[in-house]
């Protein structure tokens, strides 16, 4: 990524520090897939995998990975193809996966492919929005739709608007975050609310793109995680299978 500001930029041009994030927020994941497996395909409980506050942990380092996929759309020539890219990529991992004891319908490439195809669609029209309106509208708008797969939006106990059951019975919607009865994804990441959270990190992006942001962020901390958050995609294609076929070696 690179950054037009010569003051604020590292001497490669990178943005160094999102991809140390992004990379802690990959080696996250892979812990996580790592629990759930044992779990539910090995039969080994990790109690603290499993308890309530560790899904808002997950979530927390989930939002941080998609939220910097928005802020690099920002760097991308074409994030149409990207997106088409990633959402092949993730097609391939649905129907490989069951292979491997487990089953995704809409997971987080599904998503991201989906979020950065709207993006390159719509980019002439959403960067004529100021950045801060544009951040701000679609912060609001996950935070709305946060509840999506719970059958609701809203904003807590103020507003709340439950999904009517002929939605749910549909049964096609569970990429929206409207889910039908007994649904079923070891990894799921619908639109509601992770393409707000997608789309207000590129608004973000224009602030890292023109250097804007503080030093620290262009400076290099650890070269190592920082090379991990540039295979990201790679880590997250090869972690399924090997992660199951470590386990196979080890419990069968």
């Amino acid at each position: 990524m690179e950054v037009s500001k010569k003051n604020a930029a590292s001497k490669s041009g990178r943005v160094y520090l999102l991809d140390e994030i992004r990379g802690f927020a990959i080696l996250c994941m892979v812990v996580y897939h790592a629990m759930f497996n044992l779990k539910y395909s090995f039969g080994v409980d990790v109690p603290i995998f499993f308890e309530s506050w560790f899904d808002i942990i997950r979530d927390i380092f989930a939002g941080a990975f998609i939220f910097i996929s928005g802020i690099m759309c920002r760097y991308s020539h074409d994030n149409v193809r990207r997106g088409a890219q990633c959402f092949i990529l993730g097609m391939l991992i649905t129907f490989v996966v069951p292979f491997f004891g487990s089953d995704i319908k809409f997971g987080i490439l599904h998503m991201l492919g989906i979020s950065m195809m709207i993006y390159g669609l719509l980019s002439r029209f959403l960067e004529k929005i100021p950045p801060i309106v544009g951040f701000s509208v679609f912060a609001l708008l996950a935070a709305f739709t946060w509840n999506a797969s719970n059958g609701f939006v809203g904003f807590g106990g103020s507003f709340r608007w439950v999904f009517p059951q002929k939605a749910h019975d549909v049964g096609v919607l569970y990429p929206l975050g409207i889910l039908p009865n007994k649904f079923y994804s070891s990894d799921f990441f619908p639109l509601m609310p992770w393409l707000f959270v997608f789309l207000a990190g590129s608004f973000m992006g224009y602030w890292f793109k023109n250097g804007s942001m503080p030093r620290m962020f262009y400076n290099s901390h650890c070269k190592w995680l920082a090379a991990v958050g540039r295979a990201t995609i790679w880590i997250y294609i090869l972690h399924v299978p090997l992660i199951y076929g470590i386990f196979s070696l080890i419990f069968r």
